[in-house]
């Protein structure tokens, strides 16, 4: 049983169905209820892993001690956008875009968008946000980045798994802000890209900090952690300040991050486990980030980069 982040969870959803046809007596259940839940049941121990795409701070990890984090695969965040008649490629900065969450640049055709756009005819309409309702792993990701691109932000709302919102229409998971952006003319919002990709939506190109206009792709969100892979720390020590947004490179999409498999060191500590269950646990996480990985591109997630996987070899080597 796991639970937590939506963000992974079509990739997740279709390795535990692979996994199951190789391994028909190994049954699965992830409810995709956001990270804040995951890492909530995860430390309650009423699942046998948690996932979110917020790495646990001190204070959570305090609450969950002896918890590895495992990076099960990469993402990205797009900002997508209901505008009729125009395509995906709106160019755009990170300042204006905290500038339209906060409420300051409230039109389409602000001369902010539109100076960055000249060949687009912008409509002078209001622009209506839309964000996460529940407490999610995108959030943090999203409002993480605005409060590095924008001073103001990062005063006034800040970032987290859930934020107080200055404005704008709340929806639950990645699938409710897909729908409502997608139903929904002169909206602007935030999902996940392959969740962008799954419902055919619109989505901008966001200058990196290159000052280059970056299309959200497999390709620019791959550049984004191999820049940062020496860097990682081990599965059982503290992975808050680890961060691939902003990130340096030419071809880096400013909005990337990891998601995480949260799961015990010593799983005898959860109420629920025995021996044959923790085998198969491990067993799957092992298959997850070697053959699983396979699965990640069609499905718009980056597969594992090897620094990464020997890392997560260490860490599932290490779970007892």
């Amino acid at each position: 049983n796991g639970a937590g982040a939506t963000f992974p969870y079509p990739l997740l959803s279709t390795m535990t169905v692979e996994y199951n046809k190789i391994h028909p007596e190994i049954k699965f259940n992830y409810q995709s209820i956001g990270s804040g839940g995951g890492i909530r049941q995860h430390t309650e121990k009423t699942v046998d892993f948690g996932a979110s795409d917020a790495p646990l701070n001190e204070k959570q990890r305090e609450a969950a001690p002896n918890t590895v984090h495992i990076p099960i695969t990469i993402g990205s965040v797009v900002l997508a956008y209901n505008l009729p008649g125009i395509q995906k490629g709106l160019k755009i900065t990170g300042p204006i875009i905290a500038d339209i969450f906060l409420g300051k640049i409230t039109k389409w055709n602000d001369p902010a968008i539109q100076n960055l756009n000249p060949e687009l005819n912008l409509p002078d309409k209001e622009i209506l946000v839309v964000h996460r309702a529940d407490g999610s792993g995108t959030t943090f990701v999203w409002t993480s980045y605005l409060s590095i691109v924008s001073p103001e932000w990062n005063e006034k709302v800040g970032y987290g798994t859930a934020v107080q919102w200055p404005l704008g229409i709340g929806a639950a998971g990645n699938e409710g802000v897909a729908g409502v952006v997608k139903g929904t003319e002169y909206t602007v919002g935030y999902v996940e890209l392959a969740y962008a990709l799954q419902n055919n939506m619109t989505y901008a190109f966001i200058q990196n900090r290159e000052g280059r206009f970056i299309e959200p792709t497999l390709d620019s969100t791959r550049a984004a952690v191999n820049a940062i892979a020496p860097t990682l720390p081990k599965g059982d020590q503290s992975w808050e300040n680890v961060s691939l947004l902003n990130a340096p490179g030419e071809d880096s999409y400013p909005i990337a991050s990891f998601s995480y498999l949260l799961v015990y060191k010593d799983l005898s500590v959860l109420p629920s486990m025995d021996n044959a269950k923790a085998q198969a646990l491990v067993d799957f996480l092992w298959w997850a980030v070697h053959d699983g990985q396979g699965y990640a591109p069609k499905l718009q997630y980056v597969p594992l980069p090897r620094p990464v996987v020997t890392i997560n070899e260490e860490t599932i080597n290490s779970i007892t």
